[in-house]
């Protein structure tokens, strides 16, 4: 097993000779004046690339993976199942994104169903349904913890950060100040998670399964798989454009599967750019390791 470890700080490469992929990862990070966090590992070697990874960040919607990983374990645990149903009510509904919130009260919809949603449109209101199911974030967060993630943390549910940012001055303000983060990780322990899903080993196979499945759905593709071929990108978006534009999954082929985290914070520029970069990185990151 070939190993390949590299990390960037700022713009430095701290260890090893950089190869041509980290250079033309350096440089688009360059492109972009933003912080970022990138983690990628090829499943099948090990081979691991690192880009500020420990960092933690805001991970806005990509939370929502530790919330559908919690939801799995309280379902096979026998707690409730994939079957149940939820009887939407307007007090439910939540702004951003999601089309639960345009559907009338009365609407009769299932955990499966707002798993799905929360996945594949990062819909608000079926994160919130299922934070009240699984008991909050401090559950989901006992579970991080139990488990080993040290900067993986769900901080609120919707209905608190969109408070938050009502409250603040400004979008902008609000993102500079930092003190609301929807979710915290690292692109380093978010991949750690995914690489658990896509290896068949989180909650259980069957579960694993069925979240592949979900993230295979993501309608999302202004980033990651934007430019990828050869590849299918199971992915989860997590947005504050301009400011954060993140996005994680898995690129999936019959002989190599990687896992691609990217976060970023700190973008005052136009959203368009920020999403390209991250684009260009899927695009470079497939392109390198692609299979003939």
């Amino acid at each position: 097993m070939r190993t390949l470890l590299f990390a960037l700080f700022a713009s430095s490469v701290v260890w090893g000779q950089p190869t041509r992929l980290q250079q033309n990862i350096e440089r688009i990070t360059r492109s972009v004046n933003a912080q970022w966090g990138i983690y990628v590992k090829v499943l099948e070697t090990g081979e691991e690339m690192a880009v500020n990874a420990d960092r933690q960040m805001d991970t806005m919607s990509t939370i929502k993976i530790p919330l559908m990983v919690e939801a799995f374990h309280q379902i096979e645990g026998g707690k409730f199942s994939l079957t149940d149903r939820v009887i939407l009510t307007e007090a439910m509904k939540r702004p951003g994104t999601g089309v639960l919130r345009t559907l009338d009260a009365g609407a009769q919809i299932t955990i499966k169903d707002t798993l799905t949603l929360m996945n594949i449109i990062s819909d608000n209101t079926a994160t919130d349904i299922l934070f009240e199911k699984v008991g909050g974030p401090t559950v989901v967060n006992a579970r991080l913890e139990k488990e080993g993630y040290k900067h993986t943390r769900a901080t609120t549910a919707s209905s608190g950060w969109f408070a938050a940012l009502r409250s603040a001055k400004s979008a902008a303000d609000f993102h500079r100040e930092g003190k609301s983060a929807y979710g915290l990780s690292s692109a380093r322990e978010m991949g750690q998670l995914l690489e658990r899903i896509a290896k068949g080993e989180a909650v259980s196979k069957a579960a694993s399964g069925e979240m592949m499945t979900m993230l295979r759905g993501q309608i999302y593709s202004t980033r990651l798989p934007k430019y990828v071929t050869g590849f299918r990108v199971a992915h989860k978006t997590g947005d504050f454009l301009p400011y954060i534009g993140n996005d994680v999954g898995v690129f999936e082929s019959l002989k190599r599967n990687i896992v691609v985290c990217v976060f970023t914070a700190n973008h005052f520029g136009v959203a368009a750019q920020l999403e390209d970069a991250i684009a260009r990185i899927g695009e470079l990151i497939a392109n390198h390791y692609a299979v003939e």
